[in-house]
């Protein structure tokens, strides 16, 4: 029956994977981008910026950054290949988290994008401002 259907849907694709734009992270001495989804949260995050906020470290696996605002929820989770290098939303408590270790996706978690080049940088210990632009 799926078979005969196929030719009327459209083919299933993940949104998530589709570039949108690059920002540029900076904070300490650390300089990194990230590549953002095209999803409708990645968008509405892409809309605050250039943002300045702080960031620190959540438990051993993460770094958090509180936005000014609640993005929106659209694009939630749980999502394939939670990997360490995601750039994530957490609904619940309207942060950034920047995955440096493993994870489990959930439905409160919406994955914006990718770090470009490793995790390195955010395994830099402490609390500093942060400054977020989009670079493309």
């Amino acid at each position: 029956m799926a078979g005969a259907l196929s030719p009327l849907l459209p083919p299933f694709t993940h949104a998530q994977e589709q570039a949108l734009m690059n920002v540029r992270f900076s904070f300490s001495d650390q300089n990194f981008t990230a590549t953002l989804f095209d999803n409708v949260s990645a968008r509405d995050f892409a809309s605050m910026l250039p943002l300045e906020v702080e960031v620190s470290d959540y438990s051993t696996n993460e770094k958090i950054a509180y936005l000014p605002r609640k993005l929106n929820p659209e694009a939630r989770g749980p999502f394939p290949n939670a990997a360490p290098g995601d750039l994530c939303y957490y609904i619940p408590w309207g942060n950034l988290a920047l995955f440096h270790g493993d994870y489990i996706s959930t439905r409160d978690l919406i994955r914006l994008g990718r770090l470009d080049g490793g995790v390195t940088p955010l395994l830099e210990r402490g609390t500093y401002p942060m400054r977020m632009t989009r670079i493309s």
